[in-house]
């Protein structure tokens, strides 16, 4: 089932977020829903990451309602999300069906369908989490055939439009060479009609809104891009909920694609003083990243050692190996960069893009170029001088190669367009286009995909969907599925604007 890995591009952070924001449990008063006291108190610590907790105070909640049921189900789908779990999801996944069977059972309503759609949508996650792509796919379409069900019995019911939502989202941003798979299993989607449906329930009176809102700005961050919108409206989401984990941890997330990694730092730090059960162990890959985007290379090291040794699973691992083995290099300690290189070749798989990004990188038995590597880090963590001051400083003989000089020019336009200096950044992009040719490289494709950025910012709507539709037709790189992904979900937002 490979040809659903796309949906792997929003690994880890993708699954977590979409499990907590497609799946909020209230309790139903006609077309809304409302959490109860104690059902609220359960929720907070689901989603403060205190599992253990949580459990005590839904055991002393009497009867076996609908919530209760859910919050449960969705207590336990986070543990496994968290720890990759595999032999505890044998458990789990039983109680999946267990619970599907209830609700099947009982009278149908808006609620049982929206619950049935909700926790088959939180199963093909875990399924997802587990790299059983099969059983997700089919978890996914049942959750999408419900949604519909219920969307059309119960037009008015609120809560239903998150995860149609969701599901418009997913499906629409499938990359175009997957297109027909979705098809082939009938399902449609539209990330504007997601959109839309998501916005209606941000702007309702329903007890989901809070959430939907979150929802909406992950869906503008990681679907659109705008992370900068999407971290700032994460941020005035924590105002009211300072400590929830889940909303630090989007929060983070949103503000290192933004290149705001000392934003994404402190909060990270925050998140370590923040109490829980479950510790989630890729936050130490994140703040790898930034320490080695800033030139904190011992203590990327560090952190990057500690992902290694708690993560459970194998994704992320070998791109982990990868960057210690840069953060060695970059600090001139080259005898342990090259081992940390051949350990990487040998070490986790290569589903996740970061993995399969450094696959590539470990392809090529030199080592990358010192001075082009620290201008990539220091402008993906907006430490935008740094950056400006490695450039300035190259020389034509820093350039050895072909695709060092295609990098030089992408670096340039990279940094230019980050800075605001969009008419030297358009010029520069163009350029790593034609540097690029039909060489596997990705510069001239992401070049093609912020040219289209540009030209919409522009309102030049024509060439706009010239560059996305140049995006997707580079055949092969290393980040192919996830700008297919994005320049197809721009052609369809144009396409259905009429821009």
């Amino acid at each position: 089932m490979n040809k659903i890995t796309y949906i792997k591009t929003i690994k880890k952070v993708g699954i977590i977020a979409c499990l907590f924001l497609f799946s909020f449990p209230v309790n139903a008063v006609d077309l809304l829903w409302k959490f109860e006291p104690e059902l609220q108190k359960a929720y907070n610590l689901v989603t403060t990451l205190q599992p253990d907790k949580a459990n005590e105070v839904l055991e002393k909640i009497p009867g076996n309602s609908l919530h209760k049921l859910y919050l449960q189900s969705l207590n336990e789908t986070l543990i496994i999300l968290i720890t990759e779990d595999h032999s505890r999801f044998a458990v789990i996944d039983q109680k999946f069906k267990d619970r599907i069977k209830y609700l099947e059972s009982l009278p149908e309503t808006a609620e049982t369908l929206f619950l049935q759609a909700e926790l088959n949508l939180q199963k093909g996650f875990c399924y997802l989490n587990l790299n059983q792509e099969l059983n997700a796919v089919f978890a996914i379409r049942k959750a999408y055939q419900l949604t519909l069900d219920c969307l059309k019995k119960y037009p008015e019911f609120i809560p239903i439009k998150k995860t149609s939502g969701v599901l418009q989202v997913m499906v629409g941003s499938v990359p175009e060479k997957y297109s027909w798979f979705m098809t082939l299993l009938g399902m449609k989607g539209s990330v504007a009609t997601g959109q839309k449906q998501l916005e209606e329930l941000r702007l309702s009176k329903s007890s989901l809104n809070i959430e939907a809102a979150i929802l909406y700005f992950t869906v503008k961050g990681f679907i659109n891009q705008e992370f900068s919108e999407a971290a700032d409206g994460i941020n005035e989401t924590l105002k009211d909920q300072p400590d929830n984990k889940l909303l630090l941890f989007i929060g983070v997330n949103m503000l290192i694609k933004d290149a705001r990694s000392e934003e994404a730092l402190a909060m990270i730090y925050q998140m370590d003083k923040s109490p829980q059960d479950l510790p989630i162990y890729y936050i130490d890959y994140l703040r790898g990243e930034i320490l080695l985007q800033n030139g904190e290379y011992k203590k990327s090291i560090d952190s990057y050692t500690r992902f290694i040794q708690h993560y459970p699973s194998q994704s992320f691992k070998k791109d982990a190996y990868f960057k210690i083995s840069m953060d060695y290099w970059l600090m001139g300690n080259t005898k342990d960069a090259k081992v940390y290189f051949e350990k990487a070749k040998i070490t986790g798989s290569d589903k996740a893009e970061p993995d399969r990004y450094a696959a590539k990188q470990l392809e090529d038995p030199t080592l990358p170029n010192k001075k082009l590597l620290m201008v990539r880090f220091s402008t993906d963590g907006g430490y935008y001088k740094e950056a400006r001051e490695v450039l300035n400083g190259i020389t034509p003989a820093d350039l050895p190669t072909s695709k060092d000089k295609t990098e030089f020019y992408y670096r340039k336009a990279r940094l230019a367009h980050r800075t605001g200096e969009i008419a030297a950044a358009k010029i520069l992009y163009q350029q790593s286009i034609e540097m690029t040719s039909n060489n596997p490289w990705y510069f001239g494709a992401n070049a093609a995909l912020n040219l289209g950025y540009i030209a919409k910012d522009q309102k030049n709507y024509e060439a706009a969907r010239k560059y996305f539709q140049m995006a997707l037709n580079y055949p092969k790189h290393e980040y192919k599925n996830s700008i297919d992904s994005k320049a197809k979900t721009e052609l369809q937002l144009l396409s259905e604007s009429k821009a």
